[in-house]
C-alpha cells in the first residue's frame, strides 16, 4: 500500500461586452476562511456577461451568503437553496451512470482559492472565462473563484469557438478554466476567427480528462504567453493531482497540496486510489455510487491508477468502465488516450458491447481535424501502443461528438448509436 502526501455563430457585437459592477461589501483580501465561513463576494468583481443563464442568480447567492443548487438545465442552472446552512449543490456530469447531486461546505472550495490566489497571483486584475453551463461542477467552481478573487467573470457556454475566441480577445481574458474537449474547440474556433494569439491570457486551467500532447501544443500556440496547468479531480473530491510542463508525459501529476493519497497496490502496480484532503464533499444529497467509498477520512470514487517513484500519478481509468476482453482486464480510457495522440485526431471516446467469443468488443468513435484516417491505421497504433486485447474492433467516424453539459462524451449516447434503431 502507497502513501502519497503534498504540503503544501455571428461575431460578439458590442452588446455581447456589457459588464454591469457588484456592489456588495468584500474583503480587502479576498477572504478569511476563519472570518468568513461561507462564500464572501468580492466588491472588485464585474461579471462580463450578465445575460449568461444562472450567473445573476449566483451572484445574488453569494452576496446574501445563501446556498445554491447547480442543475444540468439551459434555462435556469442555478437556483437559491433555502438550507440553513450555505452548502454548493451539485450535478455530476453522469459520465459514469445516472447523475448525483453532491452537496459539498463552502469551505472545501474556498481553500483551494487561496492556493490560487496565493501560487498563481490570481486576484482582481484578472479576467476569468468559462465553456460550460454553470450546472457543471468545473464552470460553477471557476466563476465562484473569481467572484471570491475579486476577478471579472465572462461565460462563454453556448456560443461557436469562433465567438468563443473573439470573445477571449475582446474581454481580455486572463485565467480560462475549460475541458480538453473545449479547449480543442477554442483552438479551433481561433482558426476560424484568424486570431493566432491569446496574449492577455496568463494561465489555462484544464481538467474534466486527459489533455493530449497534441492538444496542449496546439494550445500553447496560440496561448504562448499563458501557463497551462492540468489536474485530476472529481467532483465528489475537487482537486487530486496537478501537472505542468515539468511532469512526465502521460501523468496527471503529482498530488495537490495539501492532498494525501492512497493506491491500495505497490508502487508501479495498478490499485484502487484513495484520497483525503480538505477539499472532499460532505456526502450525497441525492442517489449513490457504489464505487464512493469512505475508508475512516480516506475517499475512492472508483479511480485506478499507478504512481511512480517520484510521485506521479498515471491513471489507468474507472473501475465501473473497465472491462474484459478474452479474460484481460482493459480500460476504454487507455486506449481514448493513445488513439488522441494521433496527428488527424480531434476526439474520442470507446465504448464497448457484449462479445460470445471475447466477453467485449470495442467500438471507438473518432472526430478528425481534417482527413479521417483509415480505421487500420488506428487500430494498428491501438495494436503496437498497447496490446491486441486494446484494438478496437470497430473504429467509426463521427462528425460531431456527442457531448454531456460537462463538455465529455456522452458515452450513453454512443451506445445507443451502436445499439441501432
Amino acid at each position: 500500500m502507497l502513501n502519497l502526501f503534498a504540503d503544501s455563430n455571428p461575431d460578439i457585437g458590442d452588446s455581447s461586452l456589457f459588464a454591469f459592477h457588484h456592489t456588495a461589501q468584500g474583503c480587502k483580501d479576498a477572504f478569511n476562511m476563519t472570518q468568513h465561513p461561507t462564500f464572501s463576494l468580492h466588491a472588485n468583481s464585474t461579471v462580463l456577461t450578465p445575460d449568461v443563464p444562472g450567473l445573476g442568480v449566483l451572484v445574488d447567492c453569494l452576496r446574501g451568503q445563501c446556498g445554491f443548487m447547480a442543475r444540468q438545465s439551459a434555462l435556469s442552472p442555478i437556483t437559491l437553496s433555502h438550507d440553513a446552512q450555505q452548502w454548493v449543490l451539485c450535478a455530476t456530469s453522469g459520465t459514469s451512470g445516472q447523475p448525483k447531486i453532491i452537496r459539498r461546505s463552502p469551505q472545501s472550495w474556498m481553500q483551494s482559492f487561496t492556493i490560487t490566489a496565493d501560487q498563481f497571483g490570481i486576484g482582481p486584475e484578472d479576467v476569468y472565462a468559462t465553456f460550460g453551463s454553470l450546472g457543471h461542477s468545473l464552470s460553477l467552481y471557476a466563476s465562484v473563484e473569481a467572484l471570491c478573487l475579486g476577478a471579472d467573470i465572462c461565460g462563454l457556454a453556448q456560443t461557436s469557438p469562433k465567438r468563443q475566441a473573439l470573445g477571449i480577445s475582446a474581454m481580455g481574458v486572463t485565467v480560462i478554466y475549460a475541458t480538453p474537449t473545449q479547449l480543442g474547440l477554442l483552438v479551433k474556433g481561433a482558426a476560424q476567427a484568424q486570431i493566432r494569439s491569446f496574449p492577455k491570457l496568463r494561465y489555462v486551467f484544464c481538467g474534466g480528462g486527459a489533455l493530449s500532447e497534441k492538444m496542449k501544443s496546439a494550445a500553447h500556440a496560440i496561448c504562448q504567453q499563458a501557463q497551462i496547468i492540468t489536474f485530476f479531480g472529481a467532483s465528489e473530491t475537487s482537486f487530486m493531482t496537478r501537472a505542468d510542463d515539468q511532469t512526465p508525459v502521460g501523468s496527471v501529476g503529482q498530488a495537490y497540496p495539501d492532498v494525501q493519497m492512497r493506491i491500495d497496490a505497490p508502487q508501479g502496480e495498478v490499485g484502487e486510489i484513495w484520497v483525503k484532503s480538505p477539499y472532499l464533499f460532505d456526502g450525497y444529497a441525492s442517489g449513490d455510487h457504489k464505487d464512493t467509498r469512505w475508508d475512516g477520512q480516506f475517499l475512492s470514487i472508483g479511480e485506478m491508477g499507478q504512481v511512480d517513484s517520484q510521485g506521479n500519478l498515471f491513471l489507468k481509468g474507472r473501475k465501473n468502465r473497465m472491462i474484459t476482453v478474452a479474460d484481460v482486464n482493459v480500460f476504454p480510457e487507455d486506449i481514448e488516450r493513445c488513439v488522441s495522440q494521433l496527428e488527424s485526431v480531434r476526439d474520442c471516446a470507446v465504448v464497448s458491447v457484449p462479445d460470445e467469443a471475447r466477453g467485449n468488443r470495442l467500438i471507438c468513435f473518432v472526430t478528425y481535424q481534417g482527413a479521417p484516417l483509415e480505421p487500420v491505421d488506428v487500430q494498428t497504433h491501438c495494436r503496437v501502443t498497447l496490446g491486441q486485447y486494446c484494438v478496437p474492433k470497430e473504429v467509426r467516424a463521427i462528425a460531431q461528438m456527442p457531448l454531456l453539459a460537462a463538455g465529455k462524451p456522452d458515452l450513453a449516447q454512443l451506445r445507443a448509436i451502436v445499439a441501432g434503431p
